[in-house]
């Protein structure tokens, strides 16, 4: 056990345990003895821990990160402890194995996609990297499979605005700005606030379900999500008009698409689908890959390449504000 200054002035205790270091950081520095103390605490801690079930362990590692995760994040790793077989939840962590693992795995892929699979096992490594460090998790996962992405045509989108222009204006706005590259949590999170004075949206939080299934404001997905997108004049006359972006639940919106789809007897897609649209007509019109990721605010272009597949070729940084009105009027 070492105890060793920071350049902050506060002192840190290190300690080397079972393969894993132990830290202690406090304001002041401790005496011998209360060092031992407080390591012995931090020790007993663990070992509860490791000697407990891995349901245990997978619930304090959510509490100790929850403050550096988004909120749907959380919410999803706890799903995901609910959702394991309750076989591997209960099983004490000193005595969980590869074996152990595996068959979690091959339980998961008869009732779940190769993608859910893949992020079960990666939520299950991440605890266990945590609490039981020493074992090497080699597991053997289901293929990925490449689905090809439904992406709507400007047909269908354009019918989709025109009845709601004339039957339900309040979605109107939300809806174009789907098309024009945004999430839905991002489009509720906006207020008026938000578009300048030079037609500038800054998009910058999200409006997302926390873990007591309440709606609170956060920052966006990832720091490329937020960006400064042109909005054409005439989508931000009706803003203006009407005073708002959009006032409602997001699941009003994608429940408000689904109805006029039916009615339009249009073939049924999510919300997110309209991002779809987004990129592809982006890609069609040969705009450069930097300027695709920033208007959709993707922090890498893998995302792109892998769902929509196309090469892309250069073109100069001008016409941004000509790209997205391309949007109002298709």
């Amino acid at each position: 056990m070492t105890i060793e200054k920071l350049k902050s002035g506060s002192y840190r205790i290190r300690q080397m345990y079972q393969g894993k270091l132990y830290l202690v950081t406090l304001p002041y520095k401790p005496s011998k003895r209360e060092a031992i103390d407080l390591m012995a605490e931090k020790l007993k801690e663990s070992d509860a821990l490791i000697n407990g079930s891995f349901g245990a362990a997978a619930r304090e590692y959510v509490e100790i990160k929850k403050n550096v995760l988004s909120v749907r994040t959380v919410r999803e790793y706890l799903l995901y402890i609910h959702q394991l077989p309750t076989w591997f939840t209960i099983i004490n962590m000193g005595k969980l194995n590869q074996a152990d693992i595996q068959r979690c795995v091959n339980e998961l892929t008869v009732n779940h996609a190769p993608k859910t699979v893949r992020n079960y096992h990666g939520f299950i490594s991440a605890v266990l990297s945590v609490y039981k460090p020493n074992l090497k998790v080699s597991t053997t996962l289901p293929q990925r499979v490449l689905n090809e992405p439904y992406i709507p045509s400007e047909k269908e989108v354009k019918q989709i605005l025109e009845y709601t222009r004339d039957n339900n204006p309040f979605f109107y706005v939300a809806l174009n700005l789907a098309t024009m590259g945004l999430r839905r949590s991002e489009i509720c999170a906006l207020t008026l606030s938000d578009l300048d004075s030079d037609n500038m949206l800054h998009i910058n939080k999200a409006l997302v379900e926390n873990v007591d299934k309440e709606w609170v404001i956060k920052s966006t997905k990832t720091e490329k999500s937020s960006r400064v997108i042109p909005v054409p004049q005439e989508l931000a006359d009706i803003i203006r008009d009407q005073g708002y972006i959009y006032k409602g639940y997001p699941n009003s919106i994608s429940d408000y698409l689904m109805s006029v789809q039916a009615k339009l007897g249009i073939p049924k897609f999510s919300m997110h689908k309209l991002r779809h649209f987004f990129c592809s007509k982006l890609l069609s019109q040969n705009v450069p890959m930097k300027d695709i990721m920033y208007l959709g605010g993707w922090s890498t272009d893998s995302t792109i390449k892998q769902v929509y597949g196309h090469a892309m070729k250069t073109k100069t940084d001008e016409g941004k504000k000509s790209i997205m009105s391309s949007f109002w009027n298709f």
